[in-house]
């Protein structure tokens, strides 16, 4: 098809200026905020032909994944390089030799093949190269640059180090911001969170008292020994012992798999985990004694697209209901002595499969009696299932984005359900009257999309995960009802976002409170990037139901009270990195020897158990995050560890000791015992 446009207009249509320009603090201005105007030309890169802004459903697209090929050639060799350095000079950079491999970096990227590229390198121009690779289509400058940013060759492409504030790079045009209120931020500790903590709903209170916590609670179990109290003071008292035993960092065991880990959770009753892994392979594991677990079933998913993305037990846990981006759902049995094949369960009205010929799914959950399953698709829609009939009871598209997120308001009842979604809303539906597609309700208040939600069972709390870095505490009874939800318009706040969790950082300069915020609590201090990173409810039975936890970007599980302040912070990272056995000499020197920073964590699940003092934690573990974990942390008063077998002993995926893991634990203590001896002597 010819076009009637010149080729100079052509040009200038895809030719945008590329820079570097790092932030001076004192500018205020060269921020984004989708309430206010552009005051600069649009980059077409940040427009419709941003191909993973349309078309990309990988949520979690590695940052590992892409392979580049640079090719750096002498100034005296090439007369591209000598163009290239003196345009750098020309700008506000401070290395004009990193901004000439940044732009090469970007040619690259942008061409269909890096074979192409290397041999069109020398006679394509920056613009005719950028356009071509627009046509073929993978990445936009902006999301390069953010890409490498985050990846493993940003601080060698773009000057940063490990510190995790560094100066932000701004990257293709930038929006004008009016100074905004530096006490807009919620307080800490929340009021109305304060409030719920006092109510008893979520714990109770402990009295204080000058004897020290460890005293504290080997009181308060000698008094439970001795029956010592009434019936309402005993209750309490178990209470105040459940909720003050918090896992700590050091773990009890280190599950190793050779893919990424991307949920786990343990059954209602505590006796059964599964863990899904992006190998489309789900284990399950027998934690009736969660001091001794004990691998018995591996089931597939087959001919899955990129992951598993969720998974689901009914409530009788005899069957777990997982996903993957496609239509189809899996049904495996959780019996141990049933190893037929699982069955596959399509959700599409049209019975295509895979993400392209019908949808992908991000979430998956059983109804609270059993008989249906819920979705929540990359098609904007919410699809209800009945397993009996084996037909799709209902197709709504609700939303106006991936729908990431779905969960019952209460395990026990199948009626009230609630979708959470890229389009930074929450929805509240009432399985009765879905038929008209209208939803019951709708919470506002993430200026971001969702990525988790959870319910607290009760028919009345939900709690949820957003991408503006918070966490949310909402109230059934606080919802906007749809007439309402329709008044205020709440998208008008937050559609024009330009912020992409999987490849760059979010900047607090960028968070504002939304004007029509319903919700009760809002939880900041984790970070959500890169992954759709999950939260919870703590449970009743092991504390109380004091607290909310959630995984981080920055291999943490961070457990908050109520009133959002934070009750500790359980570091998987530091636990991984200095107990895994694949923490070797030679995997360092491979690494490091390219430039890598090494050992990284991104936890994207965790589940606290439901009797006992244990938290699960669910990892993209390992060099450049290539691996997974599941470590198990356990209430520890001290870190002196005498029993067997040691904390922190690695095990692979079928709970097999790994050698490695043995012999280098062996190893330490020939070093200790050797250290006594030498202090003895002298």
């Amino acid at each position: 098809m010819s076009s009637s446009r010149s080729t100079s207009e052509e040009a200038e249509e895809y030719h945008t200026e590329y820079y570097v320009d790092a932030e001076d603090d004192n500018d205020e201005e060269d921020e984004h905020d989708p309430d206010y105007e552009d005051d600069a030309e649009l980059d077409v890169d940040d427009m419709g032909l941003d191909l993973f802004e349309e078309e990309d459903e990988f949520h979690d697209a590695e940052e590992g994944n892409i392979q580049f090929l640079v090719q750096v050639a002498d100034d005296d060799d090439d007369d591209d390089d000598e163009e290239a350095g003196e345009a750098a000079e020309g700008a506000e950079t401070p290395d004009a030799g990193r901004v000439a491999v940044q732009q090469r970096l970007i040619n690259l990227i942008s061409m269909a093949n890096p074979t192409s590229f290397l041999s069109s390198f020398a006679g394509e121009t920056l613009t005719e190269s950028l356009r071509i690779g627009r046509r073929t289509g993978l990445l936009s400058r902006r999301q390069v640059l953010d890409f490498l940013r985050r990846s493993n060759l940003g601080h060698l492409v773009l000057g940063e180090g490990d510190d995790e504030d560094d100066e932000e790079f701004a990257f293709g045009y930038r929006r004008r911001r009016r100074n905004m209120d530096p006490n807009r931020f919620p307080k800490v500790p929340s009021e109305k969170g304060r409030e719920l903590m006092n109510s008893g709903t979520f714990g109770a209170n402990e009295v204080q008292s000058p004897i020290g916590s460890k005293k504290k609670l080997a009181r308060r179990i000698l008094d439970r020994e001795l029956g010592i109290g009434n019936r309402a003071s005993r209750q309490i008292n178990q209470g105040v012992m459940a909720q003050s035993m918090i896992p700590t960092s050091d773990a009890e065991m280190i599950i190793n798999y050779d893919d990424n880990v991307y949920s786990g959770q343990f059954s209602d009753d505590g006796n059964f985990f599964f863990a899904c892994v992006k190998d489309m392979k789900v284990r399950m594991y027998d934690t009736s004694n969660p001091y001794n677990w004990r691998h018995y079933k591996t089931v597939p998913f087959t001919f899955g697209a990129w992951t598993l993305t969720d998974a689901s037990l009914s409530p009788d846990n005899k069957w777990l209901a997982y996903t993957s981006i496609q239509s189809n759902v899996c049904l495996a049995p959780t019996d141990p002595n049933d190893t037929g094949d699982p069955y596959m369960l399509s959700l599409s009205e049209h019975n295509r499969g895979g993400w392209r010929g019908g949808f992908g799914i991000f979430s998956i959950r059983f109804s609270g009696d059993g008989r249906e399953l819920v979705a929540g698709t990359n098609a904007h829609s919410i699809v209800v299932y009945d397993i009996e009939s084996r037909t799709v009871l209902h197709t709504i598209e609700g939303h106006d984005d991936d729908v990431n997120a779905v969960c019952f308001a209460d395990k026990s009842s199948p009626h009230i359900l609630y979708s959470g979604s890229d389009d930074a809303t929450i929805k509240v539906w009432d399985r009765r009257s879905m038929g008209d597609g209208r939803e019951a309700g709708a919470f506002v208040g993430h200026i971001e999309g969702l990525t988790y939600l959870d319910s607290k069972n009760d028919g009345r709390y939900l709690l949820s995960n957003g991408k503006d870095q918070s966490m949310k505490l909402w109230d059934l009874k606080m919802m906007y009802t749809t007439a309402r939800f329709e008044e205020l318009n709440p998208r008008q706040h937050t559609r024009y976002s330009e912020f992409d969790y999987r490849w760059g950082r979010f900047d607090d300069a960028d968070w504002f409170a939304h004007p029509h915020d319903n919700s009760l609590v809002t939880f900041r201090g984790h970070k959500v990037l890169r992954t759709l990173i999950r939260c919870h409810f703590s449970p009743p039975g092991s504390t109380d139901s004091r607290y909310v936890y959630t995984g981080s970007h920055d291999g943490k599980v961070y457990v908050y009270n109520m009133d959002a302040t934070i009750a500790s912070v359980i570091d998987v990272k530091k636990t991984t990195t200095e107990g895994n056995p694949r923490n070797s000499a030679g995997g360092r020197g491979f690494y490091d020897g390219r430039g890598f920073p090494g050992w990284s964590t991104i936890v994207r699940d965790a589940s606290w158990h439901p009797t006992a003092p244990f938290i699960a934690a669910s990892s993209l573990n390992g060099w450049d995050n290539a691996m997974g974990t599941v470590t198990l942390h356990s209430y520890n008063e001290a870190s002196l560890d005498e029993g067997e077998p040691r904390m922190g002993t690695g095990y692979d995926e079928k709970l097999r000791l790994v050698a490695s893991m043995t012999s280098h634990q062996d190893s330490d203590e020939e070093d200790e015992d050797e250290d006594e001896d030498s202090d003895t002597d002298f």
